[in-house]
């Protein structure tokens, strides 16, 4: 009798085949292969640490820029349903007259108040004005923190809950409430008070004014301006307690406040925007400024719309969002280039593995399954690469927040990772493995068993083919390190123009004292007596060579601006000039040469006539080049400064005013003692030195204790300020720079690894023309031609795509054409000596081969 088990034969392959139909099976051969991949790159330290330290470099450098773009632009605000905020600020963003203060100043207080009262498209309102600081000291060098005011419904609105104490009610701001109290931060919390629930209830000194602490914000809340923070939050309705009667409030042409809403439910932005356009009219006509001499016909056809907020508004965003695009292509493009480069080793790789390839084709493994073996080593390698970048991307990020923000202007964003960060970063492994893994599995498998065995293991003709796709891979990563060197030296050129610009005045030893005497509490016409007092002994400091008062410190980032009509026979000329009102040796002290009349001198006072000095554009464009001494001009009226007639008594060099980049301006220095508002309780000082500034600090810190230790003072070195100007143009010099010469060392492995192997596969014929009576120097041009060949395609396609993406970075460049010739010419320069510097050592290697061995390897 035969047994069941014999009548069905042998199980095994069945059992075989429902084994691989089972996806454990599937996993269980993925798990080899990665476990195979592992074993390969342990014998392998050098390749691998190349390939993960490229995929590390590359995936955590896009991945710190998306970090911060999705913390600045696509990050809701961390509050109740943040997708109802919308923003209500001037539809046509054109007005430019009035006073502008703060972070965000789209509206007056008289036009919030309107607002606020006629809307029906919103459940809640608020208004907030940021950027304003409130020195913690009593007396002596400031200690400031950053203030912000806010409506009564401010916090309810937006749905924040207290963390300890209180927050602001509606029902509390109202006109009048004095020093209502204070709601601070979580992080002054921490920091001032080492998180103490005892702080609610005690006292702060706000630039004098003592606020009592009644509420605590969650840890997770830094206010509505993405990029900013706030340490404390003061009612609107508490601002005339420090303006010591000349509160802003009432003032119509003070723009100092943002406004939010919460749509109701049903309600769309668009019905909003339509709703306040329609109520615009009655809003503006109810709030026309008064004191300008121009008609405000202007005014009154401005409108008010509404724009979404979830994602908080921010100066930041609009200031950093091309470069930071701009940074995000170049490290994309960085990745590009060390996607290519492992390409090249791979199939380098996959070329030594021919014959091992061709064996196992022959007897029986599928194309597939090779495949996945071969992709499992790039799988292996991109997951490495991505932890490590994911490692290092918050380390970037931090480090690009360091370098972002200033001393007086820090920069606060939340840099938490997300499920976008994760998305986008696990997105990158996913192409990365394909960029540089999938075509050489694909090329490798390709090999047909016979033609291997038959070429000894060299697989000529499929190694032709992997040769010339490694040719493509070269020259594709020459041509994008060409655009990443380009553009480096573009922002470092540009960086130098800005570093080495003629401001028109002394850079170097100038000091700036800024001062506030309200503690003094003196009548009006008394600070100017102090100021001057003060400065008389700080000039007489030993080292202080001269020391000056003015109302806007020279590329401060602060203007005033007012219309002028020059006096003239037929008809009044008509324009517009900046306007600084100096001390005399203001001109001394800045180190700006005076052409032609006098200076401002202390006869210059508030009841003599009105002088005034210019510059040379002042004199170029509103007096058509003829000379200024003598002619006088009238101010255009504006709110708080009357018409007044000045007369030109000198004319001095043209000098930058508000920013670096600016156009020359037409500037009128006016006396400080004829200021339209009289004696102000604080200013700044410019103080000239020529001994260190740093030595000469502590005596001038007792000076001014010495005249009152009551002045509350900070001090600035005026270079300090200017590089910190330049935040923007440093950081995009420096990382751009930093990328390209990456980008240019990779460029150089590769066309390495090129010259490399095909010395390796022509080494027989090397050997063979040697033996013929080759010079050594003909085997090296044969090599270095290639080498040079290669590069010569590489450098036209790259010089096509360096002037198409420079275009793209025309405005964060100073002094500089993005089709600069210069720049390209430098750039290609660096770029051909590094690439044949790395093609030299193959070529070398190649004239020095032994025929004999050569032809006996083969």
């Amino acid at each position: 009798m035969r047994s069941g088990k014999g009548e069905l034969g042998n199980q095994t392959p069945g059992r075989e085949y429902v084994y691989k139909m089972n996806s454990i099976g599937f996993i269980e051969t993925l798990w080899q292969d990665v476990r195979h991949g592992a074993r390969l790159l342990r014998l392998n330290p050098g390749f691998a640490s190349v390939a993960i330290l490229s995929l590390a470099l590359g995936i955590g450098a896009n991945t710190s820029i998306f970090q911060l773009l999705d913390a600045i632009r696509l990050r809701t605000l961390p509050v109740r349903n943040p997708q109802e905020l919308v923003e209500v600020q001037l539809a046509n963003r054109d007005w430019s007259s009035g006073s502008f203060s703060g972070y965000r100043p789209a509206l007056t207080n008289p036009l919030w108040e309107q607002l606020r009262d006629r809307q029906q498209a919103f459940t809640g309102m608020f208004a907030w004005g940021g950027g304003f600081k409130f020195n913690l000291s009593r007396g002596g060098e400031a200690r400031l923190a950053e203030g912000m005011w806010v409506s009564g419904d401010f916090f309810n609105v937006l749905g924040i809950a207290p963390a300890a104490g209180r927050v602001f009610t509606a029902s509390e701001d109202r006109r009048g409430c004095g020093a209502l109290g204070a709601v601070i931060s979580y992080a002054f919390w921490q920091r001032e008070f080492g998180g103490d629930p005892t702080a609610i209830g005690r006292t702060l000194l706000l630039s004098g004014n003592p606020f009592e602490v009644i509420g605590v914000t969650p840890a997770g809340f830094s206010g509505v301006d993405v990029g900013k923070s706030f340490d404390i939050a003061l009612p609107l309705c508490s601002e005339p307690v420090f303006q010591h009667g000349h509160s802003i409030l009432d003032q119509r042409h003070q723009f100092f406040l943002a406004a939010m809403g919460r749509l109701k439910p049903g309600w769309s932005v668009t019905q909003a925007s339509a709703h306040l356009a329609a109520i615009s009219p009655g809003v503006f006509e109810a709030t026309v400024p008064t004191g300008y001499a121009q008609d405000m016909k202007d005014y009154l056809t401005l409108k008010l719309g509404a724009f979404e907020a979830g994602n908080g508004v921010s100066g930041l965003r609009e200031a950093s969002a091309r470069p930071l695009w701009l940074l995000m292509s170049i490290t994309g493009l960085v990745l590009l280039i060390a996607c290519a480069n492992l390409a090249n080793l791979m199939l380098a790789r996959a070329s030594a593995r021919e014959k091992e390839i061709a064996v196992r084709l022959a007897i029986g493994a599928s194309r597939a399954r090779l495949i996945r073996q071969l992709l499992a080593e790039s799988l292996l390698l991109a997951a490495i690469g991505t932890v490590a970048g994911a490692c290092v991307a918050p380390t970037l990020s931090r480090l690009l927040i360091s370098l972002l923000g200033t001393e007086g202007n820090q920069v606060f964003v939340d840099l938490a990772m997300d499920w976008r960060v994760l998305a986008f970063t696990g997105g990158l492994a996913i192409l990365t493995c394909l960029l540089f893994g999938l075509t050489p599995a694909l090329r490798a498998t390709r090999t047909e068993p016979g033609a291997v065995m038959k070429s000894s293991g060299r697989g000529m003709t499929a190694a032709r083919e992997g040769f010339g796709l490694r040719r493509l891979l070269v020259i594709s990563q020459v041509a994008l390190s060409l655009v990443l060197l380009v553009g480096g030296l573009l922002f470092a050129r540009s960086l130098r123009n800005l570093l080495t610009l003629d401001l028109g005045m002394r850079q170097d030893g100038i000091l700036i004292a800024y001062l506030d005497l309200t503690h003094l509490n003196l009548p009006m016409d008394r600070y100017a007596i102090v100021k001057r007092e003060l400065m008389e002994r700080l000039r007489a400091i030993p080292g202080v060579e001269s020391a000056a008062d003015a109302t806007i410190v020279p590329v401060g980032g602060s203007s005033w601006t007012m219309g002028v009509k020059i006096t003239g026979a037929a008809a009044d000329q008509k324009g517009s000039s900046r306007f600084n009102w100096v001390s005399p040796g203001f001109f001394k002290t800045m180190g700006i040469p005076m052409i032609a009349g006098r200076d401002v001198e202390n006869r210059d006072t508030a009841t003599a006539p009105k002088i005034a000095i210019v510059n040379e554009t002042f004199a170029r464009r509103l007096l058509n080049g003829a000379n200024p001494i003598g002619k006088t001009f009238r101010t255009v009226a504006e709110p708080g400064y009357p018409e007044a007639v000045y007369e030109i008594v000198g004319l001095v060099k043209d000098t930058k005013y508000h920013n670096l980049r600016e156009k020359q301006q037409a500037i009128c220095f006016a006396a400080s003692l004829q200021h339209p508002l009289g004696g102000r309780p604080s200013g700044q000082i410019m103080i000239r030195s020529s001994v260190p500034l740093a030595g000469l600090l502590p005596t001038l810190k007792r000076t001014i204790a010495e005249q009152s230790p009551d002045i509350i003072l900070q001090f600035q070195v005026f270079k300090t300020m200017l590089r910190e100007k330049l935040v923007t143009d440093r950081v995009m010099a420096a990382l751009s720079g930093a990328f390209g010469f990456l980008a240019a060392m990779l460029a150089m492995i590769g066309l390495y690894g090129v010259m490399s192997y095909m010395v390796a596969r022509r080494r027989s014929e090397i050997g063979i023309r040697i033996a013929l009576g080759a010079a050594r120097r003909d085997v090296m041009a044969i090599i270095l031609r290639e080498a040079g060949l290669l590069l010569a395609i590489g450098l036209v396609v790259g010089t096509g795509l360096s002037l198409a993406a420079a275009t793209t970075a025309r405005n964060l460049l100073f002094g500089l054409e993005p089709n600069d010739p210069k720049t390209l010419a430098m750039a290609i320069g660096a770029l051909a000596v590094v690439a044949l510097a790395a093609s030299y050592v193959p070529a070398l290697r190649a004239a020095r081969l032994d025929p004999l061995v050569a032809l006996r390897d083969e």
